[in-house]
């Protein structure tokens, strides 16, 4: 590994920063994005079944707050009635966008900058291959001599070809898990959407009417 570093010249240690960078990225977003950390699958049913009777206390709602990312958004929606009676649906309604609105900011943290990396590092392969390039025709120069210079168009060939590889192993699986992640988030949006959508009308019950 160390002599195909040292054959592709200086060009690619952007690329090796991008793969390391893109690395630590992946799994931060597969330990992050995990169903249990942002919606667990009857979290909703426990909600409803909890507050079927009457409001939980501030305590229940904190912890619920602390389960997960839906927990949040859910619990964001409870704090609205108990802290205002009277609140009307379209209020508690915007709390709860609110809140989630937050939350898939939070879901889509960092992947932008994955994003970015599986966009830039077939254009950082593309600079080592012109560099490459360069010192292909440099090696053909004529002061070089009437046969031209092996050695610096051997070099040249390596620049060349090596930061043109890898940067297209960084690129493809760094857009594959971009794609991926992105439409986790998108599921998970819609998961939340769909909770809110049941959540509203239950707590409306307990809202003072006006």
């Amino acid at each position: 590994m160390l002599s195909i570093i040292q054959a592709a010249g200086w060009p690619i240690w952007p690329l090796i920063l991008c793969s390391i960078v893109a690395l630590a990225l992946v799994i931060e977003r597969f330990y992050t994005l995990r169903p249990s950390q942002v919606a667990p699958p009857k979290l909703i049913d426990e909600v409803i079944g909890v507050t079927r009777a009457s409001l939980p206390s501030a305590e229940v709602v904190n912890k619920l707050a602390d389960n997960s990312v839906l927990g949040r958004v859910l619990a964001a929606g409870l704090r609205g009635v108990i802290a205002e009676p009277r609140i009307t649906e379209p209020a508690l309604r915007q709390q709860i966008e609110n809140a989630g609105r937050t939350a898939v900011q939070g879901l889509e943290r960092y992947l932008n900058t994955l994003g970015t990396i599986a966009s830039a590092a077939p254009l950082l392969g593309l600079l080592g291959t012109v560099i490459g390039m360069i010192e292909i025709f440099g090696s053909q120069a004529p002061t070089a001599g009437a046969s031209g210079n092996p050695q610096q168009l051997a070099h040249g060939i390596s620049i060349a070809l090596y930061n043109t590889a890898f940067g297209l192993i960084v690129a493809i699986p760094a857009l594959m898990v971009y794609r991926y992640f992105r439409r986790r988030v998108e599921e998970y949006e819609l998961i939340m959407e769909l909770a809110a959508e049941r959540l509203v009308p239950h707590l409306m019950r307990f809202a003072v009417k006006i």
